[in-house]
């Protein structure tokens, strides 16, 4: 016989409830279920306003009484409130229904208004089918969760960008293909990140957030057969661009979530680019290139007493791997529904959270890695100066300049697979048939020093 133990962190199924619930409680607000019951409240209640102020003969407007008395009900919303809608639906078996009779129970045990809405408390939820709340308390939602979401990432951003100024002319070998090559600069690779996601930043602000209130099929039938003479597409709009959002008059019974899919892909598109980073900073971190900051009383390995392991972006880069499968998932799922509707989209909608969890989760991670940090500038160094080869670059492309032939291939003879010294290069520039002027340039250039536009350019990140 099964049982059950009592819910809390430690017994939570998912460690977004519990372990790492303190970091990413700010979601909650937005993505629970309980969010979703209030939001459903709020459009049930700008529907039902908004019909009071349509001129129907059977409805007409609300005093500012009862206007009064809605609207605390979506700021009074609270835990009990949800209970009690959970309570409704037992007996329902219907989320949204719940939602509707709780309204009604309001409203009738309210004596100031209950004479008023009395008559006219069939109007909730009046002409509608389930989406039609549901669509757009989804992208209530989904409007708080991403500016969360986007108001961690301008603070990792602010933090890179900082560290790209800061050590813009900081040297650095480039590893391509994991091999020595021209040098760049540290500033400027965290530039690079700084910009790659400024630009999905942009794209992830940029979806525009859509919703539907048009009935069972999306054509308004019901609609129509009850007041044929409304502009059922006009009213739906307002009240869909005045709750903030675009209004999409194309739908089956559900808006088709391709925004939604949008949004997901952008949000994993730029979660991708922090797995980059992080495995970039983990390699970094393992050549020495950065020192991590001790916290007293901290263990990096349980029988290794010497170790200060990379765990901050290590955990970053799993749990970016986290939210892109659950968001990928959305992604391909929620576009797509049988005919004019079916329920498979209902489910995956509500773990949105756990997309947008695991992210926001890893941006914390990350945050605290960066803080960590410090640059081992003798390390930089010491990799630098141990790899002449790589001015071979420099210097067969002068050679070009002068119309020396196959300097590629004189520079490959000298420096592929030897050891290459200071002193051996400046031995090969000094018989090279160049202006003395050029053989002077070649001769002063080091590995540190052969950094391009490297320290301007992230300076102008």
């Amino acid at each position: 016989m099964s049982s059950f133990i009592e819910l809390n962190p430690l017994t939570a199924l998912s460690p977004l409830d519990g372990r790492y619930a303190a970091k990413v409680g700010e979601l909650r607000q937005w993505l629970s279920e309980h969010a979703l019951m209030k939001t459903r409240v709020q459009v049930e209640i700008a529907w039902f306003i908004a019909l009071s102020d349509a001129n129907l003969p059977e409805f007409p407007p609300l005093s500012s009484k009862a206007r009064e008395f809605l609207r605390r009900l979506i700021d009074q919303f609270s835990l009990e409130s949800s209970a009690a809608i959970k309570r409704i639906e037992a007996l329902t078996n219907h989320d949204v229904k719940a939602v509707e009779y709780w309204l009604k129970e309001k409203i009738t045990a309210e004596p100031e208004i209950s004479d008023e809405l009395a008559a006219s408390k069939e109007f909730i939820h009046f002409a509608c089918t389930s989406e039609d709340i549901n669509n757009v308390s989804h992208a209530l939602m989904l409007r708080g969760a991403r500016q969360i979401w986007l108001s961690q990432l301008d603070a990792v951003v602010a933090t890179l960008r900082t560290l790209a100024h800061t050590h813009a002319a900081q040297p650095m070998l480039s590893r391509t293909h994991g091999q020595t090559a021209s040098p760049t600069t540290l500033g400027k690779e965290l530039a690079n990140v700084v910009a790659r996601l400024e630009q999905a930043r942009h794209a992830i602000a940029a979806v525009a957030l859509q919703a539907k209130m048009n009935g069972a099929v999306g054509n308004y039938n019901a609609h129509l057969v009850a007041y044929p003479n409304v502009d059922w597409q006009a009213f739906s709009r307002h009240i869909i661009e005045t709750l903030g959002l675009n209004f999409n008059p194309y739908t089956i019974q559900i808006e088709p979530h391709d925004y939604m899919a949008a949004l997901f892909d952008a949000i994993a598109r730029c979660n991708t680019i922090f797995i980059d980073f992080c495995r970039d900073v983990w390699g970094y971190i393992s050549l020495g290139y950065f020192r991590q900051k001790l916290k007293p009383g901290e263990i990096g390995s349980s029988t290794m007493p010497h170790k200060v392991n990379p765990i901050d972006f290590e955990n970053a880069e799993g749990n970016f791997g986290l939210s892109n499968t659950m968001l990928k998932h959305m992604t391909e799922k929620l576009p797509i529904s049988r005919w004019q509707r079916d329920l498979t989209d209902s489910t995956v909608l509500r773990n949105m959270g756990v997309g947008f969890g695991y992210s926001l989760l890893a941006l914390d991670s990350l945050t605290r890695g960066l803080h960590k940090l410090e640059v081992n500038r003798d390390r930089l160094a010491q990799d630098l100066d141990a790899a002449w080869e790589v001015l071979a670059e420099a210097v067969q492309t002068v050679m070009r300049r002068y119309g020396i032939t196959e300097p590629y291939e004189k520079l490959k003879t000298l420096t592929r697979g030897k050891e290459i010294t200071s002193e051996g290069l400046a031995a090969f520039i000094s018989e090279l048939d160049i202006p003395i002027e050029a053989k002077a340039e070649l001769t002063k250039l080091s590995p540190a020093s052969y950094t391009g536009l490297a320290a301007l350019l992230a300076q102008k990140v």
